[in-house]
């Protein structure tokens, strides 16, 4: 009988040995397996427009996009809270006369300013949420004003920015690498989903002295152009 408890309490120690060896084995790795990890870049963004609203009439084209971006905004590499913001873009078939405004439904709306450069009318405020699928505006200059839905140009098959964001991270592995100080990434990125002929997207990383872009099938995630600038 007394050996047989022996022989338990030898097997129990054995175990509680086995176990703790296993235990400090597996904490010695853990900052092994941290570094192996991939790195999330996903808090390295400073800019992503992430849906673009378009209609047109006879009078005017208009684009309303979503776009979430750093502020103050600064193309350096060093990525800020950022804000949630409507940009309305009003291109006219002919000039305007007397003030322009577009308002929304959901509540937000003013007075557009001209552009001199682009020749539009542009008008941007602060949301807390992004509209879906579809948004109902009245646009108004001078004596004249209408009412028109706006579509988005998100399908179901347009990429999100966070796999756009993916596809420049795989595809860019040596540019971010460069763009590491002491082990630490430094630089940002932009994602902007565009519309020509179809959906694409822009999107770029930079540390403040180099930027590298790319022109993304927004429904493939193909690469279809690169860019590489000195700032």
């Amino acid at each position: 009988m007394r050996k047989v408890i022996l022989t338990a309490r030898c097997a129990y120690g054995y175990g509680m040995k086995k176990r703790t060896f296993c235990a400090l084995a597996l904490a010695g790795l853990l900052p092994l397996l941290s570094a192996c990890a991939p790195y999330d870049y996903s808090d390295r963004v400073s800019e992503i427009r992430s849906d673009l609203f378009l209609a047109e009439t006879e009078q005017f084209s208009l684009t309303v996009a979503c776009v979430s971006r750093e502020y103050p905004y600064a193309d350096d590499g060093i990525p800020c809270p950022m804000t949630d913001t409507v940009e309305v873009s009003i291109v006219p078939a002919e000039a305007f006369s007397g003030t322009v405004e577009v308002y929304c439904e959901d509540g937000w709306g003013g007075e557009a300013s001209f552009s001199a450069v682009f020749g539009d009318y542009r008008f941007s405020q602060g949301v807390d949420a992004f509209p879906e699928n579809s948004i109902s505006l009245r646009v108004a200059w001078g004596d004249e004003s209408i009412e028109l839905a706006a579509t988005s140009v998100r399908t179901e098959a347009t990429i999100t920015p966070q796999e756009a964001l993916s596809v420049i991270v795989e595809a860019e592995k040596e540019t971010l690498g460069r763009m590491e100080r002491d082990g630490a990434f430094c630089g940002e990125f932009c994602v902007r989903l565009l519309r020509r002929d179809k959906n694409y997207y822009y999107t770029a990383v930079t540390d403040g002295t180099e930027r590298t872009a790319l022109l993304i099938d927004a429904e493939t995630g193909e690469i279809l152009a690169r860019r590489t600038d000195t700032l």
